[in-house]
């Protein structure tokens, strides 16, 4: 059976769970909305002085270190049901393209630069097989700070290929979906990707190689998909 490999954050989601989480767990905790912005906006400058993707992931989960791991994890818990049930957190198109895999029996694994806090809850909401993603170092039940692999750019593709292997699927037979620049090692492994939104990186890619696309998710573009859509 074929794996089918899922970006999450702005692909198998309209958003970003790693700042969605980070507000809501500063705001939970009483911490003032200048915190956030504050956080928001040290990773902004990183982007602006062309910093690798990877330093963002690493300088985000630094903002975790000392915290208790148990309890972010119930933090994370309760941020999903809160954000699910304020409504929109799936772009619709890619989750019933994820429930397609699943029906068809392929593995169905999350691929992300988020963390086990955010991505458990997604993994049993839809039923994912396995999870890939940044884990942060703990130490007597705490974050440390700082993580092994930021799940990001070539550690994705090179995460779903042993994951492929570990598990006897060819990997020329799965599929991937992602939605930015840095997703472009993974899709490009896979013998059946789709890019979704607009990244113009990847709008390149996917003409060059006659890979799916979908355009940025809007309510009006949440019609059903077959899989078999062009």
């Amino acid at each position: 059976m074929p794996a089918a490999f899922f970006d999450v954050d702005g692909t198998l989601l309209t958003g970003t769970s790693l700042f969605s989480f980070l507000e809501y767990d500063l705001a939970t905790r009483g911490r003032p909305p200048s915190d956030y912005a504050d956080a928001f906006d040290g990773i902004r400058k990183n982007t602006e002085a062309d910093l690798p993707r990877e330093e963002n992931n690493r300088a985000y989960y630094r903002l975790f270190a000392g915290r208790d791991v148990a309890e972010v994890m119930a933090k994370g818990r309760d941020w999903f049901q809160a954000e699910y049930a304020r409504g929109e957190l799936f772009d619709p198109r890619v989750l019933m393209m994820l429930r397609e895999h699943r029906l068809a029996g392929d593995l169905v694994v999350l691929l992300s630069g988020s963390f086990p806090p955010c991505l458990t809850p997604i993994a049993r909401f839809t039923g994912a097989d396995a999870v890939l993603c940044s884990t942060p170092f703990a130490t007597d039940g705490r974050y440390t700070g700082e993580i092994p692999v930021p799940m990001i750019g070539r550690a994705k593709a090179e995460a779903a290929r042993s994951f492929a292997a570990s598990n006897g699927v060819r990997f020329e037979d799965c599929f991937a979906y992602g939605d930015h620049s840095s997703d472009a090692h993974l899709l490009s492994s896979v013998g059946n990707a789709c890019v979704v939104g607009e990244d113009p990186v990847l709008a390149g890619h996917a003409g060059d190689n006659g890979w799916r696309r979908l355009p940025g998710y809007t309510a009006e573009s949440a019609l059903p998909h077959s899989q078999g859509d062009t």
